[in-house]
């Protein structure tokens, strides 16, 4: 339920993109391309971001009969001002669902918004969820505005209303400066953001004033917050600035969310099965990108420690119940 897309677009659109700094994709014409922003190279990529005919193919050799797909992060568009935004959103969000009607028993969608405004956001969604989504993908912060951030909350609120699942996903990492080689960004920074935004939920006392019946699922097997959950416990327990806003032990909020299952190490899934439990572990890949997983599924299906009936909430009956499929 966590993989990518990027749509190509038209020739206006990739004319204007170029000339205004907005993401758009460079064909190669031979299989391979880059993501661009503006007319600076972001990313190079393969046709299976922008291809629904081989991304069907990529599913078939994987194994996988439904992928659930969402933008490329690059294409949230939260610096830009919210009308345009919104612009982009509409566009992007018509063009997922063009991709995925290639193959409508295989590929399905979550939308992107504008969140730096909300009310423009949850008209987004709304329209996105009539269109066909599923849900959508926000990322886990807006500037400096974490999640905690009572704009955010409506938007979070009026998903619940409207039945829309809500992938988490980090970007624009914090402290680039300070990581400017070997992908460290991606390496330290994604996780210590998923973990942030999942404490500003819960240490905020947010958790407590959402709908319970609101479905969140933070990506890249929530970051590095099952294992230092135990040390966000202790500090509950012993400083007094920790809870003051939290009524309840932070572990007792796990079952508010969900997280995917790209970690990568089974050391590491049987970890996150004991601090979140069996039913709050979707499969997740990063597809198709270097970083994700390759063999899609292979950590869970080879996990010795996991039964049968575990293996199977896992590689597709939660991930059913959190997109209501």
């Amino acid at each position: 339920m966590h993989s990518h897309f990027f749509p190509a677009m038209d020739a206006a659109y990739r004319a204007r993109a170029e000339a205004e700094g907005l993401p758009w994709l460079r064909d190669g014409g031979d299989g391979t391309g880059f993501i661009m922003q503006g007319a600076k190279e972001f990313r190079p990529v393969d046709d299976i971001l922008w291809d629904p005919a081989r991304r069907v193919e990529a599913l078939d050799e994987q194994g996988i009969d439904l992928q659930i797909v969402c933008a490329t992060p690059i294409m949230f568009g939260y610096s830009r001002p919210a009308q345009q935004a919104l612009e982009c959103a509409e566009r992007f969000n018509d063009a997922a669902l063009e991709f995925c009607a290639h193959a409508p028993e295989r590929m399905k969608a979550l939308a992107q918004v504008p969140l730096q405004d909300i009310d423009l956001s949850c008209r987004e969604v709304s329209r996105a969820m009539a269109s066909g989504h599923l849900g959508v993908q926000i990322g886990n912060h807006m500037g400096l505005r974490n999640l905690d951030d009572e704009g955010i909350l409506t938007f979070l609120t009026h998903c619940a209303e409207v039945g829309a699942a809500v992938l988490v996903h980090p970007w624009d990492m914090m402290a680039r400066e300070r990581m400017p080689k070997y992908m460290l960004p991606w390496l330290v920074a994604m996780p210590a953001e998923t973990q942030l935004s999942i404490l500003s939920l819960i240490l905020s006392g947010a958790f407590d004033r959402l709908p319970k019946n609101l479905r969140i699922c933070f990506g890249h097997g929530g970051g590095s917050f099952a294992f230092l959950l135990g040390r966000v416990e202790n500090a509950w327990k012993y400083r007094d600035i920790v809870r003051v806003d939290c009524p309840n032990p932070p572990s007792t909020y796990v079952d508010r969310f969900f997280v995917d299952s790209a970690v990568f190490d089974p050391r590491a899934l049987t970890l996150l099965v004991e601090v979140m439990g069996e039913d709050r572990i979707l499969l997740g890949s990063d597809h198709p990108f270097p970083l994700g997983e390759q063999d899609i599924g292979a950590l869970v299906r080879d996990h010795d420690g996991l039964s049968a009936a575990q293996k199977a909430k896992i590689l597709s009956g939660n991930s059913r119940t959190f997109l209501n499929l």
